[in-house]
C-alpha cells in the first residue's frame, strides 16, 4: 500500500470527488481525516442518488480507520481546531486535501457580493487557512504532502466568475506554497477536474451534460474515484520530486481548440 500509516485530512470529504478522494487514500493505507460542514452525502438529481452511508462509515466498515469532524473551512477558528483534534487523535499529519468547494450559478450582473465572498471563502481562502494551520505538522513529517484540487475552469472562464476566479487563484496559491515549503521537502500541487459526476452538477440540463459528454475526448464522463487516484498519486512517494505543478484530470477535456 502506498500511503501505509500516513494520516491524511481532506476537505468536502461527506460527498462528491471529497468522497471519492477519502474511499482511494484509504484504500492505499492512509488514516483519513473527513472534514465537512455536513456528515451526511449529498444526493445528487443526476448523480450519486443511492450514497446514503457516510464517509467515515463506509471506510471503518471495510477495515480502516477514520475519523469525522465538522467545520466551515472558510473559518479560522474551525480549521484549527480540525488540525488540532488529528493531532490529538493520530499524532501525525502528513497530507493535507483542500478538496471543499461549492459553486452558485449567477453573471456579473446577479451575482450578489455576499454571494462571491462566500464562494471565494470556501474555494480560496479556506486552502490558505487549512494550509498554513498544518504546516507546523507537515514540516515533521517524512513526505508532507498538499493536494489543492482546483477544476478546468481555472484556464479558462465559463464558470462562473467567483467559481473560475477562486480556482485559478488556487492554481497560483499552490505554486507560491510549493516555493515556500520546497525546503522542508513538502510538495504542494493542484488537481483540476472536468466534469465528474457529483450533486454539484445539479444546476444543469440533461442537454447540458450531454453536450460535455460528447466532448469530451475520452468516452465517458470522469468520477470521483479518478480524482481520487490523481490524489494517491500525488500524496505517494511516486511524486517526491513533483511539486507546483496543475493537472488536469479531465478526460481531454482541455485538450481540443473548441
Amino acid at each position: 500500500m502506498k500511503l501505509k500509516e500516513r494520516v491524511a485530512i481532506v476537505t468536502g470529504g461527506s460527498s462528491g470527488i471529497g468522497r471519492g478522494i477519502c474511499v482511494e487514500l484509504a484504500r492505499e493505507g492512509a488514516t483519513v481525516v473527513v472534514c465537512d460542514i455536513i456528515e451526511q452525502p449529498k444526493q445528487g438529481k443526476y448523480h450519486d442518488r443511492d450514497v446514503m452511508v457516510p464517509t467515515v462509515e463506509l471506510l471503518k466498515s471495510q477495515g480502516k480507520e477514520a475519523l469525522f469532524v465538522q467545520a466551515d473551512v472558510s473559518k479560522e477558528i474551525a480549521v484549527n481546531e480540525v488540525v488540532n483534534k488529528t493531532i490529538e487523535t493520530f499524532g501525525d499529519l502528513d497530507i493535507l486535501v483542500n478538496n471543499a468547494g461549492i459553486f452558485v450559478p449567477g453573471d456579473i450582473e446577479t451575482l450578489s457580493v455576499k454571494t462571491w465572498d462566500q464562494i471565494v471563502g470556501v474555494n480560496m481562502r479556506a486552502s490558505f487557512l487549512t494550509t498554513r494551520a498544518a504546516v507546523p505538522y507537515l514540516k515533521q513529517s517524512q513526505g508532507g504532502r498538499i493536494i489543492n484540487i482546483a477544476s478546468v475552469h481555472a484556464f479558462h472562464g465559463g464558470g462562473g466568475q467567483a467559481y473560475a476566479s477562486s480556482k485559478a487563484g488556487l492554481v497560483n496559491l499552490t505554486r507560491d506554497v510549493a516555493i515556500d515549503l520546497a525546503p522542508h521537502g513538502i510538495t504542494a500541487n493542484t488537481i483540476c477536474p472536468g466534469y465528474i459526476e457529483t450533486p454539484i452538477q445539479d444546476y444543469l440540463t440533461e442537454e447540458e451534460i450531454s453536450n460535455v459528454r460528447d466532448k469530451t475526448p475520452l468516452p465517458r464522463l470522469g468520477l470521483p474515484k479518478d480524482i481520487g487516484r490523481a490524489c494517491v498519486f500525488f500524496a505517494s512517494d511516486d511524486a517526491e520530486w513533483i511539486t507546483g505543478t496543475a493537472l488536469p484530470v479531465d478526460g481531454g477535456w482541455l485538450a481540443p481548440i473548441w
